[in-house]
This record gives structure tokens, sequence and C-alpha cells, in this order.
């Protein structure tokens, strides 16, 4: 029996019609958009801009709003680190945060902090979710930028970006979203006027290495971004460097088969997750995350007596499973997320992270997951 893939949130299998779509724009239509003179460069334009307009209407924004990056880390970086010269400018040298961050918004905050800036880090209640009330709190007049996750990637909870959004509305305080687990997933939220936007492009079946940010206009003022690279002017001179226009109409492809196929994608996620936890409910477990605010395609347990890398070994013919962010592993720490929600420090230590895209689960062995983790407790 294959091992089942159970780290989605990681990244997902490029689905095959997004595959064909790239091979069709490396090889046959393989100009480079930048190319004004032919034919070639004409089509790959057209389609570049294509893809701009229909990934940029998921957010109701226009085309010239969205410009293409590498994926959420890159656009999280421009989004924060873009907006320092303004900061420095204008005296507005305080960011809010959360302490449930991805790396990719927590490190290039660390920099902006070696410069002068000032962050504050709120903590999640213990279900993991941060609360308007607390972000409320510590806006300033100085505040130059709240930065919130969408989703959570080793929770899943659905963080309040919505009413964030409508709290910031009509401030100087610009509003950052990470939406690398939330795009395409929950597309409406991402539709409330939120400054900008993080999206990434292999978490929903398009290859590694393109992504994009949202950058919404406040009626005809813009975001006042700097670029952090230089060289060719393209993507309004926030990201230089030739477009990789097969990874892009890959990633309008994905979002496209994710919008047309979204109801069945939520209902195969919600299965997963329930047969799941039927499997469970004889074992000792804790739920890490809140139940009412969640996607159904994260799960995040810590089974109690269990040590989450041992379990991750026995069950390797079973299911590939993460205990958090792919980022992160290389070197195993107790998840900064969980430790950030005030669990137990057994809890925190063990938290195992099930992340599923449901066309992509083959042969789902719950029942074998549960014996094996009884096994364990014996």
């Amino acid at each position: 029996m294959p091992v089942t893939y159970m780290d989605a949130a990681a990244t997902t299998r490029v689905d095959p019609r997004v595959a064909d779509v790239v091979l069709h724009w490396m090889t046959e239509d393989f100009g480079n958009a930048g190319s004004r003179t032919h034919e070639y460069g004409a089509r790959a334009k057209r389609a570049v801009q294509q893809a701009r307009e229909q990934l940029a209407a998921q957010f109701g924004a226009t085309a010239d709003e969205l410009i293409f990056t590498s994926g959420a880390t890159e656009s999280n970086n421009i989004a924060i680190l873009g907006l320092a010269a303004h900061g420095e400018a204008t005296g507005r040298r305080h960011i809010v945060t959360s302490a449930i961050e991805h790396k990719a918004v927590l490190e290039p905050l660390e920099h902006l902090q070696s410069r002068g800036f000032e962050v504050d880090f709120l903590k999640p209640n213990r279900f993991g979710r941060v609360s308007i009330d607390a972000v409320e709190e510590r806006v300033r007049p100085d505040t130059l930028l709240v930065s919130l996750m969408h989703v959570n990637n080793e929770t899943g909870v659905i963080q309040p970006v919505v009413e964030l959004a409508q709290l910031l509305q009509g401030t100087g305080t610009y509003l950052h979203v990470d939406a690398a687990q939330g795009f395409a997933k929950l597309p409406a939220d991402l539709t409330a006027p939120i400054d900008m936007v993080s999206v990434s492009g292999h978490k929903i079946g398009a290859p590694k290495g393109i992504g994009a940010l949202l950058i919404r206009g406040r009626g005809r003022k813009r975001v006042p971004l700097q670029p952090l690279m230089y060289g060719g002017g393209q993507e309004r001179n926030l990201r230089p460097g030739t477009l990789p226009v097969p990874l892009v109409v890959g990633l309008a492809k994905a979002e496209e088969i994710f919008r047309t196929e979204h109801k069945r994608w939520l209902d195969g996620a919600q299965k997963i997750r329930e047969e799941l936890l039927g499997a469970f409910s004889a074992l000792p477990y804790h739920l890490n995350g809140d139940p009412e605010h969640t996607v159904p395609h994260i799960l995040n347990v810590s089974f109690e007596g269990v040590d989450a890398e041992a379990l991750i070994v026995n069950i390797k013919d079973l299911a590939a499973v993460s205990t958090g962010s792919a980022c992160t592993s290389a070197s195993y720490t107790p998840s900064h997320v969980l430790r950030a929600m005030g669990l137990p420090e057994n809890v925190a230590s063990n938290g195992l992270r099930l992340s599923w895209f449901p066309s992509q689960v083959e042969d789902l062995d719950a029942a074998g997951f549960a014996a094996t983790v009884m096994s364990l407790l014996e």
C-alpha cells in the first residue's frame, strides 16, 4: 500500500492539468513577456495579463494591483521591508503582529527591529486565535503596519482578518495578510479591504516558485512600497526580473481548477477530517486549535504519552506527516505556535500536524494510524 501523503500544508502535488499548461508554455509558447517585437513575446504578454486579471478578480481587485513573485515568502518580504523607508520618513516605526506568524513574517520583522522599529508580538488565546480587541489596544498613531496571517500553517485556525480590515479602514495603518494557507480555500475573506495579501501557488496544486502579492489601492493612493531589488522595472518596479510565464499561467490554472471544484474540495477535506477524528476518539489526544474557527484540511493533535517524533517514525509506512512548518523542520524544536498558545510543554512539544489535499489522498488508513498510536501507549 502506498504511503498516504498528509503534509499538504507544506506543499501539494502539481495538478496534472496544471502541469500540461506549464509544459505548453515552456516548450511551445516559450516567449519572453517583455519581448515587444514579435508574436512569441506578444502571446506571452497576453497570457500573463489574462492570468493577472483572473487572479486579481478573486480579491475583488484590478490587474494593476497584483504583482507576481516567487512565492509567499518573497511577497511577505516586499510587503514588510518595502514599507520601512516610508515608516522612517514619517516617524511611523511601530508594527503589530502575532507570535504565531510564519518565519517568513517573523524574520523580516526581526530585521526591522534591528533598524529601530518597535514590534508588538501579540499572543493568541489557548485555541490559537488572535483577538481583535488585542490588536485594537496595541494600534497607535505611529503604527505603520499590522501583519496577521489568514490561516495558521500549523493549527489551521482562521484569524479574524476580515474584522481587522474593517477596523483599520480610514486609518494610516496598513494591513498585510499572509494568505499562503487560505488563498483559494476561503476566497470571500480576501475580498475584504486588506492592503496587502501574500499568496503561494504550491499550496493549491501549482508549481513551486510562483506566488503573488496583492497591493490594494486606497482610492488613488497606493501603498508606499519601495523595491528590495533593482534591475528591469518589471512588476510595477517592485519585483524586477524576467517573468516565469509558464509558472504564472500555471498559478492561474490551479486557481481556476480550485474555484471550479471548490465545494467538492471542501466536502472531501471535511470527510477526511471527520474520519481521522473518529479514529482518534478512543485515544487520549489533545486538539491543538479552535474547532469553531478552522479550515477543514489541517489538523494539529498531541497524543498523551506519545512522542511526536517517535510516532512519525512508527507511521512512516502509513502516512507522511510533520510536526509543523517545513521551514523549521530541519532541526526539531518545539512549535513556537503551540508554545505561544500557552499549551503545556508536553502538549506543545509533541504536536503532530496532519494536512491533506482531498484529491491527493489515496487509501487513507485512519484506523491503522490510530492503532499505531495505541501501540505506543502500551
